[in-house]
């Protein structure tokens, strides 16, 4: 059980303290819930903190269950996509894309996004549930050719974690917890408050103020 989201962060950082102060490494958070998280690592080892803005593509019949995910460039379909309608995942995607485009303007204004070819990327989330949307997420920064992907998580059931080792184009795993009986990810926070559009921002906006004093000195 953790406190909230900055104590997972606190933990996750000691696990990943090679990397810190490395010129290669970032961290990419997933909004929204990851940014804290992400928040907490970057400022523990002075690296650059950076979002992937993809957001996932739910059932029909179960909106919570990912069958895709999509950026506002590229769109990842699951093996679970194939008994839906091509409609529905049209519509949707494109419903998406205009949240996310909503969310590139709040988020970055005219910043550009980090550039992630030949760094470790350092993915981070507050937990997983099924792991669907990790999956595309982790996917689409793939197509800016990292040198390494690594995986940053306080919590998420085996069979995830079992699904994101399977793939061959992440490097390495961190999971603090892997609980059997897993429901959700809130299970495990005494404080799994909603994170804010507000707060991502104005996370986002310390953590580089911060990193960028930090190579000033």
């Amino acid at each position: 059980m953790f406190l909230n989201r900055e104590e997972a962060g606190e933990l996750l950082a000691e696990r990943l303290l090679k990397y810190s102060d490395h010129k290669d490494a970032i961290i990419i958070a997933i909004p929204r819930g990851g940014v804290p998280v992400g928040y907490v690592i970057a400022k523990k080892l002075y690296l650059p903190l950076d979002i992937v803005l993809s957001k996932k593509i739910g059932h029909p019949y179960n909106k919570e269950f990912a069958i895709g995910a999509v950026t506002l460039k590229n769109k990842i379909l699951s093996d679970a996509a194939y008994e839906v309608s091509e409609d529905y995942i049209e519509n949707e995607t494109e419903h998406i894309r205009d949240i996310l485009k909503q969310r590139h303007k709040l988020y970055y204004g005219d910043k550009r996004p980090l550039i992630l070819k030949d760094k470790i990327v350092i993915v981070v989330d507050d937990g997983v549930a099924t792991g669907n949307t990790l999956l595309s997420c982790i996917q689409l920064i793939n197509q800016q050719e990292p040198s390494q992907i690594i995986v940053a998580l306080p919590v998420a059931p085996r069979s995830a974690v079992k699904r994101i080792k399977e793939l061959s184009i992440v490097n390495a795993v961190i999971c603090l917890g892997q609980p059997l009986g897993f429901q959700a990810v809130g299970q495990y926070y005494e404080d799994f408050g909603q994170t804010t559009d507000q707060e991502v921002m104005q996370l986002l906006k310390k953590a580089n103020e911060t990193y960028s004093l930090d190579q000033s000195n």
